[in-house]
């Protein structure tokens, strides 16, 4: 059994059934989930038998962090390797003169969808992610630094909402044990809209983020597979419900790639298509990698894109490249083991 991803009245429950009181799960929860302890030794309160007990029949987590690089703007990527073999990658991000904690986790092992932009889909799709493999990169990342986490999102490898389950799970486990507002959670999808719809029936509170990309059909269609079973104005009509329904305005995000989808009538056709959409804008430059042919835009058509999304009445931020330099910016999450 692991401990990582399980909660009081399941520590409880185990603790009780090896002849342990109450109040040691409490112990053991505390140092879990508020302190990021790494070993059992480290729980210095606990009687060295319950600790070997501990020892015995549990682990902490069943997933270990194989690698590990620190880009120079001190953006963090770990390489996990889960209990089977597989490997799954995570980001640690700080921003300048903010005290928040940003952590990219993974959902799944590559990724199914294929859009023609991003490395993890060249990996093809090996399976879900479990409930405790999303929890503990939380755990680990923090038991690794020594620091505390205040926001997720899930723009690891993997498309979310095709482990939504476990999604769930995640985010309720993050909320309550980790102390991570739902507010402090992003989930980004590539635009499934039968799930879009289960997350609006169960009142989603944390942000959702579209992978639009592209300002209609026939650019989305080409680059992003989903697009053939759901189309682009469906998949619009599907948020502005969303949205309706829960009262929370959704993220539109957008990678802009040379000669692509970056042109003054891509930004005027984008506006004219989520004018109608509750929504922010997170414009991504293309972050170029070894895998594809695409390119960075220029400056000027970036800062012409966002101005003219800008004048039609949206918030429009410029997504800052963190770990590009050790393959951790968005799109480049390939798991590369050494």
């Amino acid at each position: 059994m692991d401990i990582v991803g399980k909660n009081l009245a399941q520590i409880e429950e185990f603790m009780i059934a090896n002849g342990q009181s109450k109040f040691r799960a409490k112990q053991v929860y505390n140092w879990v989930y508020l302190k990021s302890v790494s070993t059992y030794n480290e729980m210095t309160d606990l009687p060295l038998q319950t600790r070997e007990l501990l020892k015995e029949k549990t682990n902490l987590c069943s997933i270990s962090i194989k690698d590990k690089q620190v880009s120079k703007d001190g953006t963090m990527k770990f390489l996990f390797e889960m209990k089977d073999g597989a490997f799954a990658e995570a980001v640690l991000m700080r921003f300048d003169n903010r005290a928040n904690l940003t952590a990219c986790i993974s959902t799944q092992v590559g990724c199914p969808m294929g859009c023609s932009f991003c490395a993890t889909a060249k990996l093809g799709f090996k399976r879900n992610l479990e409930i405790d493999e999303i929890i503990q990169q939380i755990f680990l990342i923090q038991a690794d630094t020594g620091l505390k986490v205040t926001n997720i999102v899930y723009m690891g490898q993997g498309e979310p909402l095709l482990n939504f389950d476990n999604l769930i799970g995640s985010i309720n486990i993050f909320r309550e044990q980790f102390q991570v507002g739902a507010r402090r959670i992003t989930v980004s999808t590539c635009g499934l809209i039968p799930q879009i719809n289960k997350l609006a029936d169960l009142d989603f509170q944390s942000t959702l983020a579209i992978s639009l990309h592209a300002p209609n059909q026939a650019i989305r269609s080409e680059i992003m597979p989903v697009a053939k079973k759901y189309a682009f104005d469906e998949l619009i009509s599907c948020l502005k419900k969303y949205t309706e329904k829960t009262g929370r305005r959704v993220t539109v995000e957008y990678v802009l790639m040379k000669d692509v989808n970056d042109s003054v009538e891509n930004a005027k056709e984008l506006a004219y298509a989520i004018a109608k959409l509750k929504s922010n804008v997170n414009l991504i430059v293309y972050n170029q990698n070894e895998k594809s042919p695409y390119k960075k835009p220029n400056k000027d058509n970036v800062l012409k894109f966002k101005y003219i999304l800008e004048a039609s009445g949206k918030k429009v931020t410029v997504r800052l490249e963190r770990g590009a330099d050790i393959d951790a910016a968005c799109g480049q999450l390939a798991s590369k083991a050494k």
